[in-house]
């Protein structure tokens, strides 16, 4: 995938940026670190500018994160309810509670779970949908967005900037990044899926 990528990157510019950051925030496993590293190095030793990098890269990222953001308001709460009170929810043993709760811990977390969420790896893609689902002010949500996503792209392509021909390097820091962040995230899930499985099941 990275080939390809970098041949798009190469032959496409600001269009090719554009397009896969807005790809890679619908479907995660396109890696934003080989796109926005790559462009900071176009910036130095390609025809781009390192600031239409920056733009195009932001505005890619905002679009894609709208798509999921949609795909969660459109299905909504009342919705999601109604698959809670269908056979696979009685099966999970799944209640109208617990969308209660999810819905009130983000309302309580709302700002802070989006903005800090775009500099975390998969959550950066994936928390437009509770965002949607829970409603939140459509003008909110990109503000936060694209503040989020602004820090995340600057810093990514400043690194790609300074490395230049070394900016393949930055990949490996990224990458051990996002082991960590995965790895803490499944740790935190494996604790909140064992006590729900203890509440619903051996209570």
């Amino acid at each position: 995938m990275q080939t390809i990528i970098l041949d798009l990157l190469n032959d496409y510019g600001y269009v090719a940026i554009f397009l896969l950051m807005m790809m890679e925030n619908i479907f995660p496993p396109i890696p934003s670190e080989v796109i926005l590293t790559f462009g900071g190095f176009l910036s130095v030793y390609g025809s781009l500018n390192f600031y239409w990098v920056i733009i195009f890269a932001t505005l890619g990222a905002v679009l894609g994160s709208l798509c999921l953001y949609a795909v969660g308001f459109l299905i909504g709460k009342d919705r999601l309810e109604q698959i809670i009170d269908s056979k696979l929810g009685r099966i999970l043993h799944l209640k109208r509670e617990d969308v209660q709760k999810a819905d009130d811990w983000f309302a309580r977390y709302d700002w802070q779970v989006v903005f800090f969420g775009r500099c975390i790896p998969l959550v950066r893609s994936l928390i437009s949908i509770p965002a949607g689902l829970a409603k939140m002010n459509g003008y909110v949500f990109i503000l936060l967005t694209s503040l989020g996503t602004l820090i995340w792209n600057c810093i990514l392509i400043t690194l790609g900037k300074m490395a230049g021909n070394a900016w393949q390097d930055i990949l490996i820091y990224v990458d051990s990044y996002a082991h960590l962040i995965l790895g803490v995230l499944l740790i935190m899930g494996s604790i909140g899926l064992l006590y729900f499985v203890k509440k619903r099941f051996f209570n």
